[in-house]
Parts: C-alpha cells; structure tokens; sequence
C-alpha cells in the first residue's frame, strides 16, 4: 500500500508541475504575446521586431525519488524554436550534467541522482539556447531553479541530550522540572513534517510534559527523596503533528530529587552508658552519641545540649563538625564517694529547619546517657585549706606552730603520715609530727632575719607513701621588741668658734629594726655621763627626732677642737630597750657668713673623704708592687743559678775560629772577662823571678805596670811542639769514635773590639816574623795554669836567637 501510495504521490505531483507550467506558459504569452521580448529591448526599439524569450517557469523535484527511471523535472523552450531541430538546448551550474541531464533537442530536464532536501534545498542553473549550425546564441543566457520538494523523511531528533534535571521533594502538583526540545530536518514552510509533539513513553505516573513546549512538570506531590531520590523519565516527539504516518525519536531525562529537610533527627538508641575514673580532669572525653538524620547534606547538620541541671553543671556538650556526633566531656571534677553514677539528658536538634515542614512533627529528639564514676586510690586530702599560720620570734624552740589536717577521701580511710618538703625547709626551722601533723619550731626565730617562711607539707598513705599530697604553708614570725634602737649614722658635726647660744648643730633620727604593730615612738636624753656639760643642750622634738644646740657662746680650737656628746635613745617597748650613740662636734674655723673654712683635725677630714672602695683600691695597688718585687727577686736569683749551672758545666774542647781580635778587657758586652780575670794569679806574680816586659824592676815592681805589660814572645830553641800534636790527635780520635757526643765546635764574631785595653793582644800572627823581639818571660809568673804556654813561648824565643846568631 505505501508503494502506491508514493506511485500516486509522484503522479500527483507530476501532474501539478505540469499544470503549473502550463499556467505559467499561457499567462506569459497572454501578457508577452507570442515572441515578446523583454521590455525595453534594444533589437525591439530599434527595428520595430518583436524579440522571441524563453519559456518556462521555477522546477521542483520531489526528494528521495526511487525509481529505476530518471524523474523528468521540466522543459526549457524557446519560442523561437520551430520544432526542426535548429535549436540545441544546453545548461550549466549546479549538478548540470551529473545530476540533472537535458535533452539537446527538445530542453527535457531528468534528474538522475536520488536527492535530499536537507541536504541541499535547491540548485541553481543556467540555460543557453545555440544555434544548432553555427553555435551562436539565440537567447540570452538565464538562470532558473530547481527547487527540491520536501517530504516527510526525516524524524525529529534531541540533540542538547542527555538531560538532568532537579526537583525538590515534597513538590506541588505542577511544578516545573525542566524543559526538552527536539528538532526536525524537513522543512517547516511546507505542511506538517516538521510539526513536533511530545509525550510521555516511560515515567507518566509522577511526570508529565507539555505536548508543544516540551515541559516536564511533576504529576504527583508526594516524591520522597528518601524513599526514592532518581526518576528516569522517556520523552518522545513526533512530527506531522502527532498523526498517522509521522516519524517520531525519544530521549531519557534522568531527574533527580532533592532533598529537604523533612526528617527530624533521632537517637537510635534511647539510653547510653559510659564509665570514667573519678581522677579524670577536667575536659576529658568521656564518650560520644549521635542521632540519626535521613536527610543528607546542611539538613543533617545538628546541635546538640543537655538539658537536665545536672548534667549541665557537671558534663559539657560540643558537636563534632565532621561527624555530627556529640562529645560528652567533663566540666566539673568528679568523686566517687560523692556520687556514683550520673543521668545526663542529651537532645539532638536539627541546626536549619525549614518553616514548610514544621507541621510535620518536632525536629528534635532526646536520649538519657548515664555514666558511672569508677573509684581510685586517691591521696590524701588537706582540710581545710587554710595556709597561713603565725608565730612569736620569741618563741621557744619545739613550740607548736599549728596543726595541718589530712584525710583519705577513699572508703577505705587509711591514716595519713605527714612530712616536709625539706628542700622548702633546708636549714630545718620548722618540724612536724609525722603522726598528728602539728608544726614546731626547730630553731630560734628571728624576724629581723626572715619575717616569712614558706614550706611544703607532705601528706601521704601511711601504707602507700606514693600516694601523696602537697599543701604550701605560709608562717609569719611576729615581731617582738628585742633589738635597742641605735642613731641612724655615725653622726659628725662641726660649730663655728664664734657661734652662739641657741645654735641648731645637728638633728638625730634613730632606726630600729622591730616593727612594733603600734609604730615606733623613741625619746632622746643625754647620757647621765654627760649630765655636767654645759656646752650643748639636747631637744626632743617628740617625732622620734631630736636637735643638739649649742648652749653657750664661743668655742675654742686650740684649747679643744672635738667634743663627745653621748645621747640615750629608749623605744616604747613593751620592754623599752635603750642605746646609747655618740655624736662627734668639731670645732671648725668660719667666716662672715658662717661658712666652714677648716677645722683642726686632718685625720677627720681623710677618714671622712676615704671611702671602703678606695682603701681597697689602696690595699690591691700595694699588693700588685709586692708581687711585681717577688717577681724581679725570683728572676735574678734563677739568673745566677743559670750563670752557675754553667760555670760547672764539663770542660770541653772548643774550636773557635777568630775572624776579628775581639775587644778588651773593657769590652764586657762581647765577652765575659770575668773567666779571664780569675786565671791571674797576683801573689805569683808578686814573689815569681820571672821577668817582665822592659823596665821591669825585679820582684819589688809595681804590680800595675805588670798587669799592663803585654807577653813577649820568647821562642825556645829546645821547643817541642809534639806533645801539643799528640794532645789534639788524642782528643780529635775520642771525638770521632763516639757518635753520640754532638760537636762541639764554636764559632765566635767580635764585631766590636773596644777601646783601651790594658792587656796587648795576645795573637800570634805575628809572632812568626824575624825581627820579633817580644819577650814572655814574664808569662811564667801566672801560675801553674800557663807554665806550658810560657815554657813554649820561652822555648820559640831561644830557637829565634839562635837564628838570628
């Protein structure tokens, strides 16, 4: 049937095209006439002949044609063309000899490709008209269009899918969800293809959609998220208006329901039980409870409170933010042998309540939680807490101070011992009864040394001592009156020698180190050893103060310039004690104005300018001199125990190499002659026969000019200088063979030689020469140390003489 219904389909629309065609033929040679041309034609005006057009009107082919045969389209005819042939027809543009095919003889245009009006709605093309002979054109070229008629081929389509939507539970009838659209590809201008509707596939019984919008609005009031919190919901559209024959698509719309907050919240159990030790402190956990809301999100945000008295004074409720529980915590310290177990009224109340809801019932909801405390071994208690306690400084040494009380809070009540924290008490003052904890003295008291002493009792279980309690004591000594009073200084003042009768010198004030709860009160006398002066005159100014006065006219330095004056001070007592000072007057020269311009004593003035850091200044100043003294004595004396330690040194045998004479005997920087001077031997000299230089008068000559006298060389002929060889060789061949004696070759400079030596040089450069005529004779008369240099000096000088004989 749906064949021949598009077989009629076709014919039909065959047969409309015609009619339209010729429609348009006869109306437009009704108005054109056979061969008219366009208006305003140039060949028209000009000749007067009538130019011939073209004949046709707009084509339409109907889309998706399928038959085996191509579709005829339309005819383009010139009115010039006679039917013979002459004319060829030819078109160009858009699918002209692919899709469309025309007919060179007659201007039959065939579609020969299947078509799509969403595709493409029309072509556009351009027909010629040739003669068939010599190819010119015998009508202007011209566009036409051949428009794709439209059929109902395509289905409506959803294409801004997938849809989510929302609605909040517990929505009126009607409320809107959200909104679908599909889309048909057939042309809207040309009947009902693209009319769409809407309906409900799958969903009805709590959606429903608005057949021309494509609205979704709920159909029931009742949606509970709790019990269902998603809907999938099928909407389909279909063309042609929902009739017979139209093309429809559908689409899923996944709509989700909202939460509201219409569930109060509720303790799934309706009693809980914690347990605490009564030793807990304050702000510990003692357990957590939470109510149960089925809704989600900031409804199921809570508080939660207590709500008995109390529970409220002894426990404390905060809500966790993470988890919405209630934490139960201690606000007050516990105690088993006061109460065991506790009944505390938790209620759970929803943070945000919705007004629309409230009808619904109360959105709160109670639970008892009871805790019970559990008893420990505590330690002792102090009763009461009282921490102060007094006593005299008089008092004697084992007197009761007062008395500290412990009890056990257990049930058990064991008995207490008492001790004090010794390192509160290290000197011992005080003690106590490690049985009644009575406080005593253990020492003498004294105020004026310490007025307070803070100590640390110890209360603890007389069988289990870690167990143990500390109580801070404070015990203020009370003062009594044993300490005399005594003048504020040493006081010292001067008189002028001309002062008068009445004259103020000085004013006294007194310290004393009591502190009598009724204040200090003192009265001032002169000592009854000072009854028979009539110098000065003391007044009581009755403010503990009192002023000495001069009490008669004129003062003498020379006959005496320092006067004693005793003064006794009593307190007020209870007992009054006394004391008796001395204040010093001396008597000091004045001028004009009663200025002080010297007094006598010079020792007054220094001990009253030295001051203690000064004689200690003094004292570290002497004692810096002694040391330095100590100091310079201790390095002389290791100087010469260094001097002698080398004068006994062994003797060694030194190679000492003289680039220079050196000094003379004045010459002590360069050489200590002190060696050489003790090699002199005067008494030799003085009794020896030897001779000295020239002029030497015998044994009875002056021992000064012997000194002077430089040593001749005296060359012996018997000399032998073989021992000398042999005592060398002897003493070099010892050295060689012991390798663990170091050299001990020196070597010298004299680079200054001095001036006026007694003693000519003993060098013998020159002794080699052969008018030497130097005698050393005299070198005989040194001693035994120097008999073999005079015997070999002697022994050179006779070999020169017999040289020169």
């Amino acid at each position: 049937m749906a064949k021949g219904l598009q077989g009629f389909s076709w014919t039909m629309l065959l047969l409309f095209c015609t009619i339209q065609e010729l429609g348009a033929w006869a109306m437009h040679t009704a108005v054109e006439g056979p061969g008219l041309g366009q208006p305003g034609d140039p060949a028209l005006l000009a000749g007067g002949r009538v130019k011939r057009g073209w004949v046709w009107n707009q084509f339409f082919v109907v889309e998706e044609y399928t038959g085996t045969e191509p579709l005829y389209v339309g005819k383009i005819h010139s009115d010039s063309d006679e039917g013979d042939g002459s004319i060829k027809y030819t078109i160009s543009g858009e699918g002209a000899g692919t899709i469309f095919l025309i007919d060179e003889i007659t201007g039959d245009i065939h579609a020969t490709e299947r078509l799509d009006r969403e595709q493409k709605t029309f072509y556009t093309l351009r027909a010629q008209a040739r003669d068939r002979q010599t190819d010119q054109l015998l009508e202007p070229e011209s566009e036409f269009i051949i428009k794709v008629q439209d059929i109902n081929d395509s289905e409506p389509r959803f294409l801004e899918g997938p849809y989510i939507g929302s609605v909040a539970e517990l929505s009126p009838i009607g409320t809107s969800v959200m909104q679908v659209m599909a889309s048909d590809a057939d042309d809207p201008t040309y009947g009902s293809s693209a009319r769409v509707v809407y309906s409900v596939l799958e969903g009805e019984q709590h959606f429903t959609v608005d057949s021309k919008t494509g609205v979704i609005r709920t159909a029931v009031a009742d949606l509970d998220r709790e019990t269902q919190d998603r809907y999938e919901v099928v909407i389909r559209a279909t063309d042609m208006a929902g009739q017979l024959g139209g093309l429809s698509g559908s689409t899923t719309v996944t709509i989700v329901v909202t939460d509201v907050n219409d569930n109060p919240p509720r303790f799934p159990q309706k009693m809980y039980q914690f347990s605490i030790v009564e030793t807990a402190p304050v702000g510990t956990a003692i357990g957590r409870v939470k109510a149960e809301d089925s809704d989600v999100g900031e409804n199921t945000d809570m508080t939660y409170q207590v709500k008995d008295e109390e529970g409220v004074e002894m426990f404390k409720v905060t809500t966790d933010s993470n988890t919405q529980e209630a934490v139960i915590t201690v606000q007050k310290p516990l105690d088993y042998e006061s109460k065991k177990v506790h009944t505390v009224v938790v209620e759970a109340l929803n943070k945000f309540v919705d007004p629309r809801f409230v009808d619904l019932g109360t959105f709160r909801d109670q639970t008892i939680v009871r805790v019970s405390v559990l008893d420990v071994d505590e330690p002792p208690e102090f009763r009461p807490p009282s921490n102060l306690m007094e006593v005299q400084e008089d008092a004697h040494v084992g007197s009761v101070v007062g008395v500290v009380t412990a009890l056990d809070p257990d049930t058990a009540n064991h008995p207490v011992r008492y001790a004090i924290d010794r390192s509160t008490d290290a000197e011992r003052i005080f003690d106590i009864d490690a049985n009644t904890g009575a406080i005593v003295t253990g020492k003498v008291l004294d105020r004026e040394t310490a007025g307070w002493h803070n100590i640390t009792v110890l209360a603890m279980e007389a069988d289990n001592h870690s167990q143990v309690s500390r109580a801070s004591l404070r015990i203020r000594i009370l003062d009594v009156n044993d300490n005399p009073p005594e003048l504020a200084t040493p006081y010292e003042a001067a008189v002028c020698e001309d002062a008068k009768p009445g004259q103020l010198i000085q004013t006294i004030s007194v310290v004393d180190r009591d502190e009598p709860q009724s204040g200090h009160h003192f009265y001032f006398t002169l000592a009854p050893e000072a009854t028979n002066n009539h110098h000065f005159s003391l007044l009581d100014i009755k403010d503990n103060t009192a002023a000495v006065h001069t009490q008669r006219m004129g003062f003498n330095r020379q006959e005496q310039d320092v006067y004693l004056l005793p003064i006794l001070v009593v307190d007020s007592g209870p007992p009054a004690l006394s004391s008796t000072g001395t204040l010093t007057i001396r008597v000091c020269g004045c001028d004009s104005n009663g200025a002080i311009q010297s007094c006598n004593s010079t020792a007054y003035v220094v001990s009253a300018t030295l001051s203690p850091g000064a004689l200690i200044a003094l004292l570290v100043c002497i004692l810096i001199l002694v040391v330095l003294v100590l100091l310079i004595l201790t390095l002389k004396r290791h100087h010469k125990s260094h001097l002698t330690s080398e004068d006994d040194e062994d003797m060694r045998d030194n190679v000492i190499k003289y680039n220079d004479e050196g000094g003379g005997e004045q010459d002590t920087e360069a050489y200590d002659m002190s060696a050489l001077r003790s090699l002199y031997d005067f008494s030799e000299i003085k009794g020896g026969d030897g001779g000295g230089g020239p002029g030497e008068g015998g044994p009875s000559g002056n021992l000064a000019s012997e000194l002077h006298v430089l040593p001749q060389w005296v060359q012996s002929p018997d000399l032998d200088f073989s021992m000398f060889r042999d005592y060398i060789c002897k003493k070099v061949e010892q050295a060689d063979e012991d390798l663990s004696v170091p050299p001990y070759d020196s070597f010298q400079t004299y680079a200054f030689e001095g001036s006026d030596s007694p003693v000519p040089s003993l060098s013998s450069i020159n002794t080699w020469s052969s008018g030497s005529e130097q005698d050393f004779s005299y070198l005989g008369g040194w001693g035994p140390r120097f008999r073999q240099l005079a015997a070999l000096y002697a022994g050179r000088r006779g070999e020169e003489d017999s040289e020169e004989s």
